[in-house]
């Protein structure tokens, strides 16, 4: 045989035996999945809720007209400083003021009619007791005279005179009480128009009191939302009156953030908040809750659910006041704020990537056992699933158990677990696990469609970076 027809021989049988190679190796790793893997490890976890809302002080007021006027001073300025009690508006208060002093003429004239009732009175009672005297005198002199003339010691013209004094008398008594009670009467009168004239001067003071506004708190001058020049309209019936302006007292700063209806329920008064304000970067200010809400609101319109007259299942949130610890000078109404809640802490717990959870359906589980022989594809014998793992399915073979895959001889083992506290990136494992086992924590495609007793691959090398400017 020739040379060349043996080296073609020999080339031809390493080609077959790199083929043969080539598909041995390729039917091993045929079902064999890469994954990545972690270990579960104590590690200290904390529960957080984020919400945003924006700056609040504790205690604000806003100042609203009382009366109707043109405004014709506005003393102080947004971010100024005002004690109680320090004038902030005026309005026009010509035609109040002459109102009030008008009144206060008439007020003085009623005085003066009080003093003329009572004197009045006093004379009126000085006149009763005279007549009552002359009443009495003339009472007894007719009383003689009839003894007298009964006797016949005095002539008939005398018994006459003694009965017309004593006539006289009685009508003159009776006349001065009728004028005692019209003084009386006259005199209640006066003092009826006294309390009238006090009343009205009290409605003109009232009214031109009304002509400026003064600070009914200690605080900031927050927002001016009027002009010198424009009209003051006061509040009636169920509608407010003109706003003027807002008083902040921002010795006591809360932060006041909406909170999913779906985190509310972990939310509790006294736990410690992380508050960031947009307006200052890259600082986080300490606080904690002082007041949760009870009232849902819609996220949409900001009304209470109960004011929605229709019923609608949209989106809502739950009103949370956050009180800040030390709030930083400078701060105003109104800044955006986030805030992280810590609704849990845990310490030296065990933990596992969140993104390592898996769901499997029970019937899944009990065909992978099959397939395996019972040679430990699964644990589910040993750790049945609970009602915080499985789905509340009538049927038990479409149950979801919620599970890790275990790296055991190369192959994912399913095991059932139970969860505690969920941290922003792991979460604690009450049950199921030990410390050190080896889990499959990726890539979410794999954790997707990994079949339970599965051959594995463990590849945990760092993702290859794409250039993107390289062609």
């Amino acid at each position: 045989m020739k040379t060349w027809k043996k080296v073609a021989i020999g080339i031809g049988g390493l080609a077959l035996l790199g083929i043969i190679v080539l598909v041995s190796i390729h039917q091993a790793n045929k079902d064999v999945v890469t994954v990545q893997t972690g270990t579960v490890k104590p590690e200290d976890l904390s529960s957080l809720v984020t919400a945003s809302g924006e700056v609040r002080p504790l205690n604000y007021t806003n100042v609203l007209g009382q009366g109707y006027g043109l405004i014709t001073d506005i003393v102080v300025k947004e971010g100024e400083h005002v004690k109680k009690g320090d004038l902030l508006v005026r309005i026009d208060n010509i035609q109040p003021r002459a109102d009030v002093d008008a009144q206060s003429a008439n007020l003085q004239g009623a005085q003066a009619g009080i003093a003329s009732a009572e004197a009045n009175d006093a004379s009126a009672q000085a006149d009763v007791q005279q007549s009552t005297a002359a009443f009495e005198k003339a009472s007894l002199d007719w009383q003689r005279g009839q003894k007298l003339f009964e006797q016949g010691l005095i002539a008939k013209q005398d018994y006459d005179t003694f009965k017309s004094s004593y006539d006289q008398a009685s009508a003159s008594l009776a006349a001065s009480k009728a004028r005692a009670v019209q003084a009386r009467a006259q005199l209640e009168q006066a003092r009826d128009a006294l309390t009238q004239n006090q009343a009205t001067l009290r409605h003109q003071r009232d009214v031109l009191q009304k002509t400026t506004y003064t600070a009914p708190i200690d605080g900031v001058v927050s927002y001016i939302a009027v002009r010198v020049g424009e009209y003051v309209v006061p509040g009636i019936q169920s509608s407010q009156g003109s706003y003027l302006m807002t008083i902040s007292d921002m010795s006591v700063v809360t932060a006041e953030v909406m909170v999913d209806e779906t985190d509310i329920v972990n939310v509790r008064p006294d736990q410690p908040v992380d508050v960031s304000i947009d307006a200052i970067p890259n600082k986080v200010f300490k606080g904690h809750v002082t007041q949760v809400g009870t009232q849902a609101v819609l996220r949409t319109s900001g009304l209470a659910s109960t004011q929605s007259t229709t019923s609608n299942q949209e989106a809502k949130d739950f009103k949370v006041v956050v009180t800040l610890d030390k709030p930083p000078d400078g701060l105003r109404p109104g800044l955006s704020t986030t805030a992280k809640i810590t609704t849990a802490q845990k310490k030296d717990v065990l933990a596992i990537p969140i993104q390592a959870l898996a769901v499997r359906t029970r019937h899944d589980i009990e065909e992978a056992e099959k397939k395996s022989g019972n040679q430990g594809a699964v644990t589910l014998a040993a750790a049945r699933p609970t009602d915080d793992s499985a789905s509340t399915s009538t049927d038990p073979d479409k149950q979801d158990i919620q599970g890790v895959f275990v790296v055991r001889n190369k192959h994912a083992i399913f095991v059932p677990v139970q969860t505690g506290i969920a941290g922003v990136t792991d979460i604690e494992v009450l049950t199921g696990l030990q410390q050190g086992d080896q889990i499959i924590t990726g890539s979410y495609k794999a954790l997707r469609t990994l079949k339970p007793g599965a051959s594995v691959k463990v590849d945990n090398s760092a993702p290859k970076v794409v250039d993107e400017n390289q062609s």
